[in-house]
């Protein structure tokens, strides 16, 4: 059962001292995401986003998001250019944690809403391009994944061997992926800082003085890493209409030589996310996942007929990109899972299919204009956990609350 507004409230004036909450309005797509979380406002007129888990993945993801966050200094904050989340607490919070970082305004635009020209595409392009030039020590310093280019190649065969096992990927795809992973070509890029797969709503937008779209910060820190930078162009391929305009914007943005395969590298990933989903689904012995994620390879086999990927590092073809277009409503399962609504719900596998589309609002408009604010009142407190973080979070976090309790109390 989703937690109440007033109990999420409760954990944020217990995570933040001082805080004062004036009101509360739930912040949602209104999917069924992995988070229960809500927007606070506070008598000084901040506006904070509390999100408790539901699930041990999304533990995960929270526990890894306030090491990203923690990382970005204020001097790495002015290097950016836009708004990221602040940190602002953590609390044991029925049976989980709550944390609580800073509101990001604005609005998002889903891929295949994102338009070409002006605006939205080279924004975007822009944005992860100054991402990208981020100095290695931010990652470094955390103790974040570093990954080279060889790491990354190694990983892509493990995933080909354990999908090719399956007998469920069509042969056509097979001999694409694996000519693309043995063309030394593809594989002598330089690893930079990346946020381990963004995707289009990882950016959340504003209008500047003349109306023109702007990307005003970036949401989903919790893949934070040294790695391949085509990981997180990958989604930019189920955006047909602006994508020549992002990637373009990206190279004439980029701080680093050119990449020439950086765009095919982009697409391989975008291409395996559908092999890792069959791989998904074979671990975790659903057979409802398997089946999905086969005709899914089945449909993008079809739409690859006539292109090779490697042929000239050139550009996708319309069909390519028809294909690909079904990747947004696939779940990312490595490196980790992805967050699609502003700072809250991830994608619900029950809603993924190959047909039919989900509506998306372009407009721009208040992320939560949909909920009232809700008056605080005589608020309930923050239940206290029942049990530890999950083994595999990177830290302790009630040591880590712990810590930083004693911090407060010298």
């Amino acid at each position: 059962m989703p937690r109440s507004l007033l109990t999420l409230a409760a954990a944020a004036t217990a995570a933040v001292p001082g805080a004062e909450v004036t009101g509360v309005r739930a912040l949602t797509a209104g999917g069924g995401g992995h988070f229960d979380a809500a927007v606070a406002t506070l008598s000084d007129g901040r506006e904070l986003v509390v999100r408790a888990p539901v699930d041990e993945a999304a533990e995960r993801e929270i526990a890894a998001e306030i090491v990203a966050l923690r990382a970005l200094t204020s001097g790495v904050r002015e290097l950016l250019g836009f708004d990221a989340p602040e940190y602002h607490g953590a609390v044991p919070f029925d049976g989980t944690t709550a944390v609580v970082t800073g509101f990001v305004r604005g609005y998002q635009v889903e891929a295949t809403q994102i338009p070409g020209g002006r605006g939205i595409a080279p924004s975007i392009g822009q944005a992860m391009a100054v991402l990208h030039a981020l100095p290695g020590s931010v990652v470094r310093s955390a103790g974040l994944p570093v990954r080279t280019p060889e790491q990354s190649r190694a990983d892509i065969e493990r995933v080909l061997d354990a999908a090719g096992a399956s007998g469920r990927v069509p042969v056509r795809l097979m001999v694409r992926w694996r000519e693309a992973v043995e063309d030394d070509r593809l594989w002598s890029f330089e690893s930079s800082v990346c946020l381990g797969g963004t995707q289009a709503t990882s950016f959340v937008l504003s209008d500047d003085v003349a109306g023109v779209p702007r990307v005003a910060g970036v949401l989903d820190w919790h893949g934070l890493s040294i790695d391949d930078p085509a990981v997180d162009l990958r989604w930019v391929a189920s955006a047909p209409d602006a994508a020549d305009d992002i990637h373009e914007a990206y190279a004439a943005a980029a701080h680093r030589a050119p990449d020439a395969a950086l765009r095919v590298r982009a697409r391989l990933h975008a291409e395996l996310e559908f092999a890792r989903w069959l791989v998904h689904g074979l671990e975790a012995h659903r057979p409802d996942v398997v089946d999905d994620a086969a005709g899914m390879l089945e449909s993008l086999s079809e739409g690859v007929r006539e292109d090779r990927l490697l042929a000239g590092l050139g550009a996708a073809t319309s069909d390519v990109d028809d294909a690909l277009a079904a990747i947004g409503r696939v779940p990312q399962t490595a490196p980790t899972p992805v967050d699609t609504s502003m700072h809250t719900d991830a994608y619900d596998p029950a809603q993924l299919t190959l047909d039919g589309e989900t509506a998306w609002n372009t407009a721009p408009a208040e992320p939560a204009a949909t909920t009232d604010t809700v008056p605080v009142v005589d608020l309930p407190s923050a239940q206290p956990a029942d049990r530890p973080a999950d083994a595999t979070v990177p830290f302790d976090m009630e040591a880590f609350i712990a810590e930083e309790r004693a911090q407060r109390a010298d």
